[in-house]
């Protein structure tokens, strides 16, 4: 049991630092469980045929792995990981729903949805894919401001929120809400993210 921890933890190590093995790892130990939260919350038969779960699944994948990298997520155990996926999952289901009634979609035609403009992983991550992810998080930073930018980049590092509370002259909580918010913010400017996804 310690040593599946251990290797837990070590494959979220090396998500924080954006090994594309370590990615492609987690699509395929955790994919099947998205995409089924999703396919259990799309009841509607017409709500089916206007989202995709793949579509869903990729954008819950994006989101991942670019507040991981960041250092917002401090998972210790892959039952974490479950939850904190599938409540992404459902989030950005309701989102889609919302958006479709907001714009006065009738569900009962047909309309095109428009899949999620960033997929920072895959089965078969190319070379292209790869470099795709790194100019995402590139833009990720520029849309910082200079702290929260200095944030990220720390966590990003592992460095613990005690210790960046002593040096950002705040508290623990009133950093992680910080970056929460920073990220929040910039994922949703960048057509990454919509809120409320956690």
């Amino acid at each position: 049991m310690e040593s599946e921890e251990g290797e837990f933890r070590d494959l979220v190590g090396r998500i924080r630092n954006k090994d594309p093995q370590a990615a492609r790892e987690l699509v395929l130990r955790y994919e099947g469980a998205i995409r089924r939260v999703v396919r259990i919350h799309m009841r509607d038969r017409r709500m089916r045929q206007l989202l995709d779960s793949t579509d869903v699944c990729q954008s819950v994948l994006a989101s991942f792995f670019v507040r991981t990298a960041l250092g917002q997520y401090e998972l210790d155990t892959p039952a974490q990981l479950i939850n904190l996926l599938t409540t992404i999952a459902r989030n950005k289901l309701t989102n889609q729903v919302h958006a479709m009634r907001a714009q006065k979609r009738d569900i009962g035609r047909s309309v095109t949805i428009e899949a999620e403009s960033v997929v920072l992983v895959d089965r078969a991550s190319s070379p292209s894919e790869q470099a795709s992810a790194k100019e995402i998080l590139q833009k990720v930073y520029e849309h910082l401001s200079p702290e929260e930018r200095s944030l990220a980049e720390q966590r990003s590092l592992g460095r613990p929120w005690t210790e960046l509370a002593e040096e950002f002259g705040a508290t623990d909580v009133a950093l992680r809400k910080r970056l929460t918010r920073a990220l929040d913010r910039v994922l949703t400017e960048l057509g990454i993210d919509d809120t409320d996804d956690q």
